[in-house]
Formats: structure tokens, C-alpha cells, sequence
């Protein structure tokens, strides 16, 4: 197990970037295996104004990828996928528990299940202060990055 990741070193695994980057810090790692990350949400993230004005939350969709992302650092840290794209193939059984509001961090947690070839299985799940707040199933695909 290693950890703690800052952005910095997150940047290093994932291709993501601002303003798409959804990972804060990455407390736990054990690559290949098992992630625990947070995501604070801020007051002033792009996409509050939006959803929905006078009453931010942040959208399911965005709480699904920071799943996403949680499980990709998970994957791509192994040394054999250093540098390889994770891409979503499937999103099974997701549900969504409570709301996320501005102030409040994500603690995610994404355990690997199966990895056969370049497709693989994580079950994720996001909590607010040990209150669940979406789980679910996800599937991805790993392949090269383009030059």
C-alpha cells in the first residue's frame, strides 16, 4: 500500500486535467487492487452555477466519474499500464444514495474484481462523513494512448 497522492503525482497516472481532474488526493493505493480517494467540492466549481442555480448539487454523472477516475489510478498505476487510457465499458447497478452539496468531500473507494486481458471490473462507491452517497459497478477498457 502507498499513499498519500497529491494532484501532482495523480497527474502522473490519469490523463485527466482540469477542469476534469476529480481526484483532490488519493489516500490509500495498492495498484492493481484497491483505491481510497477525496474530492472536496468548492463553492466555486464550473459546473454549480448550472446545477441548478440557487440550489447546487453536484451532478451524479461527475460522482460516477470520480468513481471512475478512483478506479483508473487503481488500474494505470501498475507498472505493465503506465501510460494506456482507461475508458468506461459499462455502469452496472448504479445508485444514488444522498445528495452532494458545495463544502462537502467525496471519499471514494474503488476495489478492483477481475482484470482479464485489456477489460476489467471494479465495484466503486462514494461517501459524504461515512454516509453513502452513490455505488455501483463499473467496466473499462484499457488501451494505448494515441501518439
Amino acid at each position: 500500500m502507498s499513499g498519500p497522492l497529491d494532484r501532482s503525482a495523480i497527474e502522473a497516472i490519469l490523463p485527466h486535467r482540469e477542469p476534469f481532474l476529480l481526484l483532490d488526493e488519493v489516500t490509500e493505493l495498492e495498484p492493481g487492487a484497491r483505491v481510497v480517494a477525496r474530492k472536496l467540492v468548492r463553492e466555486d466549481e464550473w459546473y454549480l452555477p448550472g446545477h441548478f442555480p440557487g440550489n447546487p448539487i453536484m451532478p451524479g454523472v461527475l460522482m460516477v466519474e470520480a468513481m471512475a477516475q478512483c478506479g483508473a489510478v487503481a488500474v494505470l498505476s501498475e507498472e505493465a499500464n503506465r501510460g494506456k487510457l482507461a475508458l468506461f465499458a459499462g455502469i452496472d447497478d448504479v445508485r444514488f444514495k444522498r445528495l452532494v452539496r458545495p463544502g462537502e468531500e467525496l471519499e471514494l473507494v474503488c476495489e478492483l474484481e477481475r482484470l482479464r486481458g485489456p477489460v476489467g471490473r471494479g465495484k466503486a462507491r462514494a461517501s459524504v462523513d461515512g454516509e453513502l452517497a452513490v455505488r455501483g459497478t463499473l467496466l473499462f477498457a484499457l488501451t494505448d494512448m494515441p501518439e
